[in-house]
């Protein structure tokens, strides 16, 4: 009895679907752009994601030191920084090394070069290059640096600490991330509440037009629940129609934006993000629809069928 009233709901549904198919168009259409912003919102969060990682692996902490400073003390500075565990890397240059990439990027630059002749001896000192798990540890190991600038006699065996210019990038880049996702989840839940209105006032029409049968189907002792049904049933079908056409439409959409985005944000091709993650954006898409169109219908039978 149950499986025979529940095929009759979601019968029912789909033909109030079909019979009143311009208003069913008007509610997935507002759907699927509603879907599409929030995949769009999905693939810009990835994107600046990945771009943001791709900056982080650039930024590092350079240590300088003066040309006096023993390599033993170096080297011994060096073990305890990589034994520190918000250190992923530490990186020694000698003074040699340090000297040739010097001249290295200074190879058209011949007054430079020539001061470094007359000087007779290398003015550089040997060199460490940490990389950080986080970020934000930079400072702490800068804090940590400090107390070890000091050599026996109290001469400074550390001439420099400096973080590389894109430090400021992360830190805008991050900044940027935090407007997008929340300026994304204002606009996602505003054009969601249009969707749900949308949806309520199609549900709302469709059971006007189906008064007289309302009537008759109360008359002969129909449950709330058989009555309710199949429009909620019209709601659901509106979002998976429009969940199945936002992921239609990104298909190709990604395919045309898929070498832009990975020739421009460090390496991410959208289309290939697409392809990889497809059952998560699925699931996410048609969920929300379905959310989006039940609840909504949910609503409009309960507040105009007065059940």
């Amino acid at each position: 009895m149950f499986f025979t009233k529940l095929k009759r709901v979601i019968r029912y549904g789909f033909l109030n679907f079909w019979r009143n198919a311009f208003i069913s168009a008007t509610s997935v259409l507002v759907m699927v752009i509603t879907l599409l912003f929030i995949g769009s919102i999905i693939f810009i969060s990835a994107i600046l994601a990945a771009s943001l990682d791709g900056v982080r692996t650039q930024v590092d902490l350079s240590v300088t030191f003066i040309p006096e400073a023993p390599n033993i003390e170096i080297l011994a500075l060096k073990e305890e920084l990589e034994a520190r565990p918000d250190v992923a890397s530490v990186m020694y240059s000698s003074r040699e090394e340090v000297l040739s990439e010097f001249r290295e990027r200074h190879a058209g630059d011949r007054i430079i070069l020539q001061t470094m002749e007359e000087l007779g001896r290398n003015p550089l000192g040997a060199n460490l290059t940490i990389q950080a798990y986080n970020p934000e540890s930079y400072q702490d190991i800068a804090a940590f640096l400090e107390p070890e600038m000091a050599l026996g006699g109290g001469e400074n065996i550390i001439y420099r600490i400096n973080f590389r210019d894109n430090e400021l990038a992360i830190s805008r880049l991050t900044s940027l991330i935090g407007a997008v996702e929340r300026f994304g989840l204002v606009l996602t839940v505003a054009l969601a509440f249009v969707s749900v209105l949308i949806t309520f006032n199609t549900v709302r029409l469709i059971i006007y037009t189906a008064r007289e049968e309302i009537a008759v189907m109360r008359l002969v002792g129909a449950s709330t629940r058989y009555i309710r049904g199949p429009f909620v049933i019209s709601g659901v079908l509106y979002g998976v129609i429009a969940a199945l056409i936002t992921l239609a439409v990104f298909y190709p959409m990604t395919y045309w934006l898929g070498e832009l985005t990975e020739n421009f944000f460090i390496g991410l091709n959208v289309f290939n993000y697409y392809l990889e993650n497809f059952l998560q954006i699925f699931l996410l898409t048609v969920l929300s629809g379905v959310f989006i169109g039940g609840i909504s219908s949910y609503m409009a039978v309960k507040r105009y069928l007065k059940i």
